[in-house]
């Protein structure tokens, strides 16, 4: 649940600090704006910043934030005045090790060596000296564990999002006596009143992760002070101590989220997920300030000791608050390796049947919608690094050879090459299973209705339509929770540096895209803005005129009619093959694990 620096970049769009072609000047779209088909210029609003980027007149009086931004690819460290621009920003890739039986994971370790390179190179960057930074604040893809010591060493690789092998133990746990969708009764009343949710049936949950360490590696359970979500660990790092915020806490589904301005922990949600008080981290408020940086941190960041450190939040949160979409029914929809659709809301409410739900957001006292798409910019760079140059000798993957480094903006255009609809053709985009509006782990892609005369450019353009006709999918159980229609939705994320992604969005989903600036960095401004707001710098009212919107794109009527079909094809698609992959992925492959935790066996929901 990230953004990468490697998703697509559109084809001869102007780099910072250029205007470039279909781009528009800082301003949020207001009601009215339309240019059928195509991008429109953004017009500033009073009070507006003039733009997204420092300009060259040196560094304001109120000082500087520094924020991380941990994805999957690695971190971003960005350099952010306290109003709102982003002076300067570094990227560091770190690797990612994914292993049979559904198997995800990376080294804690790798993460902090590459934060601590990323800061101090946007440091480097920016001019701003250690003494002009008021704070720090960090953002990380959501929903891992790290199995820390008491000293807040990790004692195995931590398990990501990706990891589904906590399916069975998860699956075990949330049966009872009577189970409706393979949820004990009680329990799933009991989660559903307090949470606003329940575990999914995936595997993907913290709560799934930590039994799944206690049934297969029960050693690193007991020698395990405290379970932390990737976000809290670095805050570890930063701080020494163990703690996590009343959003960050969220998907190990044990606190009660009925109070905003109270949660905690609930010891009837603890009994049921079948997970110890004493393993978990104390909860602070969301968007606070939780300590000093330590003497090691700020050598290691080349900052100052003591510098305050804000609670951080997950890369949903971040993503929200850094789109600018901060008020009620602001919709935003995120593209990285994973994707979703969000908005804030004013109230607490659950769609089991879609695994969608409003929950603590990063905002004090307020809620977000969660839910997710497992792959999006993960299926360009799919087709990149196994379909186009794939390292085993064939065609252009000859080992070493390696994908150009303007790939992306190539992938634009041969896309924008093919008339909408591709042909006929229509991808998938199921390569890691879903999340929602379907809690499925062992669905996946595939292209659909190829022929001899089908080409490589009609794949092209059939993974960028796929990828927006499961945002469709995903929007109407999304509009549905919220119970009305988005008019506009503001793009963030590196899939929303393509022009040619934001139109096919647009026509896809019937709706206006609003392409916010500089939007591969939403989630590290999120996290800048959340710890400005932690020092009381900015007020939540302030966010919305700090992010200004690159460019507006309207839906085509004729686009939007035609591919109403076929999106309707991609969802029968899901449900003509859903049993098939279930077979499939659901028991051992030759020489191979289970996709499965639980080889052969279906749970209630999967049956259904």
């Amino acid at each position: 649940m990230d953004v990468e620096d490697s998703v697509p970049a559109s084809s001869g769009r102007a780099g910072p600090g250029r205007a470039g072609p279909g781009r528009a000047g800082p301003g949020r779209a207001g009601p009215g704006r339309a240019s059928s088909g195509r991008a429109s210029s953004g017009r500033a609003s009073p009070g507006r910043a003039s733009s997204g980027r420092a300009s060259s007149g040196g560094a304001p009086s109120a000082g500087y934030v520094v924020a991380i931004d941990l994805g999957t690819g690695g971190p971003k460290a960005a350099v952010v005045s306290a109003d709102g621009r982003i002076i300067a920003s570094a990227f560091e890739p770190v690797g990612l090790d994914l292993l049979e039986g559904g198997g995800a994971e990376q080294d804690p370790e790798e993460w902090w060596r590459a934060s601590s390179s990323a800061v101090r190179e946007a440091l480097s960057r920016s001019g701003v000296s250690p003494g002009q930074v008021a704070g720090i604040g960090c953002t990380a893809q959501w929903s891992g564990t790290v199995a820390a010591d008491a000293g807040g060493n990790p004692l195995r690789p931590a398990v990501i999002w990706m990891d589904s092998r906590g399916a069975g133990p998860i699956g075990r746990q949330m049966r009872g006596t009577l189970n409706v969708l393979g949820y004990g009764v009680t329990k799933v009343q009991r989660w559903l009143r307090l949470t606003g949710g329940a575990p999914g049936h995936s595997g993907k949950d913290p709560v799934a992760h930590i039994l799944w360490i206690r049934e297969a590696e029960p050693d690193t359970y007991r020698a395990t002070h405290t379970f932390l979500e990737p976000v809290d660990w670095l805050n570890h790092r930063l701080t020494g101590r163990f703690v996590s915020s009343h959003d960050a806490i969220t998907l190990h589904w044990v606190t009660d989220n009925r109070r905003r301005e109270r949660i905690d922990y609930d010891a009837k949600l603890l009994r049921a997920a079948g997970l110890e008080r004493g393993k978990l981290p104390d909860l602070v408020p969301s968007a606070s300030l939780i300590g000093g940086l330590t003497e090691r941190a700020a050598m290691d960041l080349g900052l100052r000791e003591g510098t305050p450190v804000a609670s951080g939040t997950g890369d949903v949160h971040s993503a929200a608050v850094g789109s600018g979409a901060v008020e009620d029914y602001q919709a935003h929809i995120y593209i990285g390796t994973s994707s979703w659709i969000s908005c804030h809301l004013p109230f607490k409410r659950t769609d089991v049947m879609r695994n969608v739900a409003s929950i603590p957001a990063a905002i004090p006292g307020r809620y977000i919608v969660a839910d997710e798409h497992e792959t999006a910019g993960a299926c360009l760079t799919f087709l990149k690094d196994s379909l186009i140059f794939g390292d085993d000798g064939l065609g252009a993957g000859i080992p070493g050879s390696g994908a150009p480094a303007d790939f992306y903006a190539r992938l634009d255009q041969v896309a924008a090459s093919v008339p909408p609809g591709a042909g006929g053709v229509i991808f998938t985009p199921w390569l890691n299973g879903e999340r929602s509006p379907v809690d499925d782990h062992t669905i996946r892609a595939g292209f659909h209705n190829l022929s001899l005369s089908t080409t490589r450019s009609e794949m092209v353009r059939a993974v960028f339509e796929g990828v927006a006709y499961n945002s469709r999918w995903l929007l109407g159980a999304v509009e549905r929770l919220a119970r009305r229609p988005f008019e506009e939705i503001t793009f963030v994320g590196g899939g929303a540096r393509s022009a040619l992604w934001c139109q096919i969005h647009a026509d896809v989903m019937g709706r206006r895209i609003l392409q916010a600036d500089q939007p591969v960095l939403a989630n590290a401004r999120g996290a800048a803005y959340l710890t400005l707001l932690a020092l009381g710098r900015i007020g939540v009212e302030d966010i919305p005129s700090m992010v200004p919107i690159a460019a507006v794109y309207d839906p085509d009527p004729e686009n939007h009619r035609s591919y109403g079909a076929s999106y309707q094809e991609m969802v029968n698609l899901y449900r003509a093959t859903k049993a098939i992959h279930r077979r499939l992925n659901g028991r051992p492959h030759p020489g191979g694990a289970a996709s499965g935790a639980n080889a052969g066996e279906l749970t209630e929901q999967e049956r259904s």
